[in-house]
């Protein structure tokens, strides 16, 4: 499938309403919406979900409510979370992110812990600039993290704004002008990974949008294992720094949509990903 056709694809597919919607702060943009098994009747782990779209308003999470509706019917509890977006730089986007977290471990409640009686965690699950807010939560301290899958993520904000991604889009989210450099570098993922959290990033190999490299650069400055394909590997030992495992899996012939499209090799790859690999 083409990246065309990838982008068709998910954008074609009808959005499917949440089971319920949690405000969890003021303003229209700061909702949860609700899928799938909750109160203890779970599969697996809460997975907080993060759309994409270049941090613009003009993408909102309606375009992941299949993805989110996907996941549940495979057991998962989903919190699919918007975010302020457009004005207001990165910072305002992951206190909004953090604080979607938190309010969807509140929701479960008892049904996140694990079989050991962990205390109840999320696994937080981006697309895109999804992945790149995901990253960032993750590392900021007391936000109840237990993993970060990242999918196509903007993990390298330096380098994407180096090859002007989506017309500048960087420079957007943090502010053109004197000071450009260092607010990209509070904002970047490769410079702040999260200690003690594990992340596993999908990255399609033919991604148009997001390139591959982003990633590469990531897991490269977080000391992380790099596999070349589909099937799931073991969570890597410690890395560099003192940050905890970082997992890339490149899947080859895949663009930027299909893992985040329900009913694609890529997408079951995704699934598989979050049934099988969570660990507290």
């Amino acid at each position: 499938m083409s990246a065309p056709d990838e982008e068709s694809a998910l954008l074609g597919l009808a959005p499917v309403a949440p089971d319920r919607t949690v405000v969890y702060g003021s303003g229209p943009d700061r909702v949860i919406d609700l899928y799938g098994p909750w109160a203890g009747a779970a599969r697996g782990p809460l997975v907080v979900l993060l759309h994409g779209g270049f941090w613009r308003a003009a993408y909102d999470r309606r375009h992941l409510s299949p993805l989110a509706a996907e996941l549940a019917g495979h057991g998962l509890p989903v919190a699919l979370a918007e975010y302020r977006r457009a004005a207001g730089g990165a910072a305002r986007m992951v206190e909004d992110v953090s604080a979607a977290v938190s309010a969807a471990v509140d929701e479960a409640g008892d049904g996140a812990a694990d079989e050991a009686g962990c205390a109840a965690r999320a696994v937080l699950l981006g697309h895109s600039a999804g992945g790149h807010l995901a990253l960032l939560a993750a590392a900021r301290p007391g936000v109840p993290v237990a993993r970060v899958v990242a999918v196509s993520p903007v993990a390298d904000l330096a380098r994407a704004h180096e090859l002007g991604l989506s017309g500048g889009a960087v420079a957007e989210l943090v502010g053109g002008g004197p000071g450009l450099a260092a607010r990209i570098a509070a904002a970047d993922p490769a410079r702040h990974p999260p200690a003690g959290v594990p992340v596993t990033i999908l990255h399609g190999g033919d991604d148009p949008e997001v390139p591959p490299e982003l990633s590469r650069r990531y897991a490269a400055a977080a000391g992380a294992v790099a596999t070349a394909v589909g099937a799931r590997t073991g969570a890597a030992g410690p890395t560099a720094a003192g940050h905890t495992r970082t997992t890339l899996h490149e899947l080859p012939g895949v663009g930027h949509y299909a893992p985040v499209t329900p009913g694609t090799p890529a997408c079951r790859t995704l699934l598989t990903e979050l049934l099988g690999g969570w660990a507290v």
